[in-house]
């Protein structure tokens, strides 16, 4: 590690203040933030720390139904409290890292980094939520923009995170054993307009929709809808884990299973 300093503000308004200053960093729960410190492969001068907002914490359901996440409320809190209003999500929440990453690592921080393996991505992407930020809303379609790209401006905070409740939602995840991140994953979310597809730890783009699958389930949800369809091996990650077309194979499997366990 090196030197720098730490500020903890307590309001969203003073955390954008802080993040005003030159080569200052947001740090949310830090599982990503602090091994790459270590690493010395960012050397901000300062981090604001984002854990002491309350602000930004909590799970709850507003006027139209949606479940509204916190951007600071960590892993643990939705598998407990999403579990009897969106189970699939609570679900995924549940299987993320092991208990100190669940304890510790926030929502707003991991979609925020949008590591193309990361679990809650598939789930922003997959229900269509919105995300909040201090300044603005963008809808999932709009927010994911790459490998740890998002539409997220310098300083911009991701402060919540709704989502719309779909009828039954699953995440299928082939676990990578070492990492505990996805090798490949897939949220499937059945609404009453259509059905959702989205594949996380597959793409050298990061999470992405499978349009193809969606379709032929928005038709006939069931395994077999898909069972004919697959997506290309090219731009797959390809990594002494897996390679492209591994990946690629496993998101049709994914997907089937996913489908298969909600009926």
């Amino acid at each position: 590690m090196y030197n720098f300093d730490v500020e903890q503000p307590k309001s969203i308004a003073d955390a954008v203040n802080a993040l005003g200053a030159e080569e200052a960093q947001p740090l949310s729960g830090g599982q990503t933030l602090i091994p790459t410190l270590k690493a010395r492969l960012a050397q901000p001068s300062k981090l604001v720390s984002l854990s002491a907002i309350d602000e930004m914490k909590g799970v709850c359901t507003d006027d139209e139904g949606r479940l509204c996440i916190g951007g600071g409320t960590v892993h643990a809190t939705v598998a407990r409290e999403a579990a009897s209003s969106y189970p699939g999500l609570a679900g995924l929440a549940a299987r993320i890292g092991d208990p100190a990453v669940r304890n510790r690592g926030t929502i707003g921080g991991s979609i925020a980094n949008n590591d193309p393996s990361a679990c809650y991505p598939a789930a922003v992407l997959g229900s269509g939520a919105t995300v909040v930020t201090n300044a603005r809303e963008i809808a999932a379609d709009d927010y994911f923009q790459g490998m740890f790209e998002t539409a997220l401006d310098e300083g911009e905070i991701v402060t919540e995170v709704k989502f719309p409740i779909p009828q039954s939602a699953h995440y299928e995840k082939h676990i990578q054993p070492a990492s505990r991140f996805p090798l490949v994953a897939v949220f499937v979310a059945k609404f009453a307009d259509g059905v959702r597809v989205a594949v996380t730890g597959a793409s050298e783009n990061g999470v992405f929709r499978w349009t193809e699958a969606e379709q032929a389930l928005s038709g006939n949800f069931s395994a077999d809808a898909v069972a004919g369809l697959s997506v290309p091996a090219d731009g797959m990650i390809s990594d002494l884990h897996g390679s492209g077309a591994y990946r690629a194979h496993l998101v049709g499997v994914m997907t089937k299973r996913a489908v298969a366990a909600l009926g």
